[in-house]
């Protein structure tokens, strides 16, 4: 008899919860614009983790990391990901004020705790349910990219001016539009 009253409350509370969880998003919706509440934000982090299969952190960075290769990625990120993760890393985008869970930090603890291959294999495959897509791509240049997120902690001014001459965007990602009025024709 004691059994069953567990079962039954444990029953009604799964119940009760399903229920309200169920009112929420009828009325409320999942929007990418509000902060999600800190369960939601727990379980984005978590999934990240997840999405990283267990060989891929034993996985080493087969590209030397001299001035070159550090060179290519840059122009490669500046390119590819600022959009997102901003020329210095730092996540201040435009597209990622809406994203939800937003890019991280790649400077921060976070990312540069990952292993190499933890880090090649996000960039590679992705993280599902995030704006982080696969990018698939040569593993040589996905490497590369590995070496430079490690690098980004230490920028330099120089090299951040160099990633705005390919992107146009500001340290912290706005675009910069250069002046395209033309004089009007006679």
């Amino acid at each position: 008899m004691k059994f069953s009253s567990i079962l039954l409350a444990i029953g009604l509370v799964i119940i009760t919860t399903g229920g309200a969880l169920a009112w929420y998003v009828l009325t409320h919706g999942f929007s990418a614009r509000e902060k999600p509440f800190a369960a939601q934000a727990f379980v984005a982090r978590k999934l990240r983790i997840l999405a990283i299969p267990d060989g891929s952190s034993r996985l080493r960075n087969p590209i030397t990391p001299d001035a070159l290769s550090v060179a290519e990625a840059r122009d490669h990120f500046a390119d590819h990901c600022a959009v997102c993760h901003a020329n210095n890393g730092g996540g201040k985008t435009l597209i990622n004020s809406g994203l939800y869970p937003p890019a991280p930090d790649l400077r921060a603890d976070s990312t540069q705790g990952l292993s190499d291959g933890e880090i090649f294999y996000i960039i590679k495959n992705g993280i599902r349910f995030t704006g982080m897509p696969g990018w698939g791509g040569d593993d040589d240049e996905n490497w590369k990219l590995v070496l430079f997120i490690r690098h980004l902690p230490h920028l330099s001014s120089k090299e951040l001016a160099l990633m705005r001459e390919v992107n146009g965007m500001s340290d912290e990602g706005a675009v910069h539009q250069s002046d395209t009025s033309t004089a009007a024709a006679p």
